[in-house]
């Protein structure tokens, strides 16, 4: 099943009601599902390759623990940041200022990725600290992905709860 973006992300305790998430697709959710947003999102920073790596370092033990606590939801949270660490870096490399496209989200779109009709910026010349950082994170991020209890929870939710 996609994403549900009309969900009442503002009351729903995701650790409590895990049968309300959906993986989706990428990043989807990565800044809505509570309580693991307020959990991760304080640790997300990639200003510079060091301060990836302790980021990305603090979020995979989350990650873990997440893991180790059978909680599905919170180690895909998890992988979602990281993977939103590679991407929002990568931007900043190809992007001065990080902004990818012309024109502000239209309002029905905000909260989801995409560039919802806008044309994509010219892209700057690359700025090696972002790409150094990008890459710690893409690096963490193939980590979680493959880590074979990752793997085995994801199916495990997906065939109680569905994709």
């Amino acid at each position: 099943m996609p994403f549900d973006y009309q969900q009442d992300f503002h009351t729903v305790d995701f650790r409590q009601h895990p049968e309300y998430y959906r993986v989706g697709k990428g990043e989807q959710g990565v800044l809505l599902v509570q309580p693991y947003k307020g959990e991760i999102l304080p640790h997300w920073r990639f200003r510079t390759p060091a301060v990836a790596r302790e980021s990305a370092d603090t979020i995979y033990a989350l990650f873990e623990a997440y893991l180790q606590a059978n909680d599905f939801v919170g180690a895909d949270m998890a992988r979602k940041f990281l993977q939103m660490g590679f991407t929002r870096a990568r931007r900043y490399a190809n992007h001065k200022g990080g902004k990818k496209y012309a024109g502000p989200v239209p309002d029905d779109k905000k909260g989801q990725s995409g560039s919802h009709g806008r044309a994509e910026l010219p892209r700057s010349p690359e700025d090696p600290e972002k790409a150094k950082a990008a890459a710690i994170f893409k690096r963490k991020w193939d980590e979680a992905k493959q880590h074979p209890d990752y793997l085995r929870q994801r199916a495990e939710f997906e065939a109680r709860y569905g994709k």
